[in-house]
C-alpha cells in the first residue's frame, strides 16, 4: 500500500513516520507537509529505509492541490491540526479520492461533523477512523475493555494525566516563534464554555473542570476533572452507558485552580483561548499567587493511576466497577511512553494502520477506534512497543463489587 503521512514533518508526524516505517505491507511512504524543507529533512533521515520515502509539499488549504497529493494513496495518515479548522475538508477530499484514512482528532465538535460523513465513506468504500491516538485511541479502547466485564454499563469515564506525575514544564506549551502551540490553545478551547458529555444515556453539556469523584477498585479514590474530548461522543453509539459519560483529567488541586482561573476569564471574555495558552507558557505572578491560595477548595486525584478508563454497571445482578488500564510493572516503558505527547499518540496511529494494512480493519464508513479496532491486537503490539515479554498485552483489567450503589 501508499502511505501517505500528511503533516508528516510535524512533531507528531514525524514521531508516526519512523513508527510506520517499521510495518510490513508498505510499497512507498510520502511525508507531505506545507513545509517542504522540512518534509524533505524527514525523509532523509530515512533514506536507508527498506522501502521507498519521499517528501512532498502540501498546503491543506489549497484543495486542488490537498486532491492532487492524495490521488496516487491508497491510505493517509492526517496529523495537520487543529481538526476543527481542517478535518472535515482533509477527511472530505480522503473520500473523494477513494483513500482510507486515519487521524488524531482530540476535538469532541469536528468529530459530531466527520462522523456524519459516514453514509459517503461507505458509498466510497473507505474506511476511516477518527482519533486513533492516545486519548482518544487507546482511552476508548481501555473503555471498551472494561464495559466488555459487565452485563449493563450505567457510567463511563476516560481519564488522562495533566500533571501527575510531574510533567516537563510550560516548554510542552511552546510553539513556534515563541507563541503557544496548537494544542495548548485547543486545550484551553476545550476547558471553556460548555463541552459534550453523556447524562442519562443521552447527549448533554456540562461546564468544563466539573470535579468527578471516583472510586476504583484497588481501594483507589480521588477527585478528576472534566474536559472537552471526543470520547464521550462516541462511547454514547459504541457502549451505549445508560448514565454518564465524559473525559477527565488527573490534576493537582494547584494546578486545577490555575487552570479554573483561566477558563472564569475566557467565559468572561477577558482571556481568548490563545492568550489564556500564552499564560501557561508564562504565568503570571499575580495568577500563580492566586492559584495558590485558592488552591484548597478543589479535590485531589489521591490515589487515581494516571491514565485510565473506568466503567461502572451491573455484573451477574450487583453493581460493579471495572477498571482498565496500561499494566505499568510489566510494560517497563508506560511511564515514560504516557509522558511523551509526541510518541503516545503517534505509536496508536501506526499501530492502527497496521490493522488496515493486514485486512483487519477495513470496514467502509467512518468510525471511532472503539466501533473497528482489535483491542487484544492493539494491546499486544502496544505492549510490544513498551517493553512488555514477547507476546503479552499490556492491558490490566481490575474489578470488584461496589459495597455502596454510587461511586
Amino acid at each position: 500500500m501508499r502511505v501517505l503521512a500528511l503533516g508528516g514533518a510535524g512533531a507528531m508526524g514525524a514521531v508516526a513516520v519512523e513508527a510506520v516505517l517499521r510495518l510490513p505491507g508498505i510499497d512507498e511512504l510520502v511525508i507531505a507537509d506545507r513545509d517542504l524543507s522540512a518534509a524533505q529533512r524527514v525523509a532523509a533521515a530515512h533514506a536507508h529505509a527498506p522501502l521507498p520515502v519521499r517528501a512532498a509539499h502540501v498546503d491543506v488549504t489549497d484543495r486542488a492541490a490537498l486532491r492532487e497529493v492524495l490521488r496516487p494513496a491508497d491510505v493517509v495518515l492526517n496529523t495537520v491540526g487543529p481538526y476543527y479548522e481542517f478535518g472535515l475538508e482533509v477527511l472530505w477530499a480522503a473520500i473523494e479520492n477513494h483513500t482510507h484514512y486515519l487521524d488524531l482528532c482530540d476535538d469532541w465538535e469536528p468529530t459530531i461533523d466527520m462522523l456524519k460523513l459516514d453514509a459517503a465513506a461507505r458509498g466510497s468504500g473507505i474506511c476511516a477512523v477518527l482519533g486513533m491516538g492516545a486519548s482518544p485511541g487507546i482511552s476508548n479502547l481501555l473503555a471498551l475493555a472494561a464495559t466488555r466485564r459487565l452485563d449493563t454499563v450505567d457510567d463511563v469515564y476516560t481519564a488522562w494525566p495533566v500533571d501527575v506525575p510531574a510533567d516537563d514544564g510550560a516548554e510542552q506549551f511552546a510553539g513556534a516563534g515563541g507563541r503557544p502551540s496548537a494544542a495548548a490553545v485547543h486545550w484551553m478551547a476545550q476547558l471553556s464554555g460548555t463541552i459534550s458529555v453523556v447524562e442519562a444515556g443521552g447527549p448533554a453539556r456540562w461546564r468544563p473542570l466539573r470535579p468527578i469523584p471516583l472510586e476504583l477498585p484497588g481501594n483507589r479514590r480521588g477527585t478528576a476533572y472534566t474536559v472537552g474530548h471526543p470520547e464521550p461522543v462516541t462511547l454514547r453509539h459504541t457502549v451505549r452507558p445508560a448514565g454518564v459519560s465524559a473525559t477527565l483529567m488527573v490534576v493537582t488541586p494547584s494546578t486545577v485552580a490555575y487552570l479554573d482561573g483561566l477558563r472564569r476569564d475566557i467565559d468572561r471574555g477577558r482571556l481568548t483561548a490563545e492568550s489564556a495558552a500564552a499564560k501557561l507558557m508564562k504565568p503570571g505572578v499575580l495568577r500563580g499567587i492566586r492559584a495558590h491560595a485558592t488552591a484548597g477548595r478543589y479535590a485531589a486525584p489521591g490515589t487515581l493511576p494516571p491514565f485510565f478508563a473506568v466503567a461502572y454497571g451491573s455484573k451477574d445482578g450487583r453493581r460493579h466497577a471495572v477498571l482498565a488500564r496500561i499494566d505499568d510493572e510489566n510494560a517497563r516503558g508506560a511511564r515514560e511512553f504516557t509522558a511523551d505527547m509526541a510518541r503516545a499518540t503517534a505509536i496508536p496511529l501506526a499501530l492502527g494502520l497496521s490493522q488496515l494494512l493486514d485486512g483487519l480493519v477495513r470496514r467502509p464508513g467512518v468510525h471511532a477506534p472503539e466501533a473497528v479496532i482489535d483491542p487484544d491486537r492493539m494491546f499486544r503490539d502496544l505492549g510490544r512497543e513498551l517493553g512488555c515479554p514477547p507476546g503479552t498485552s499490556c492491558l490490566l483489567i481490575e474489578e470488584e463489587p461496589l459495597a455502596r450503589p454510587g461511586h
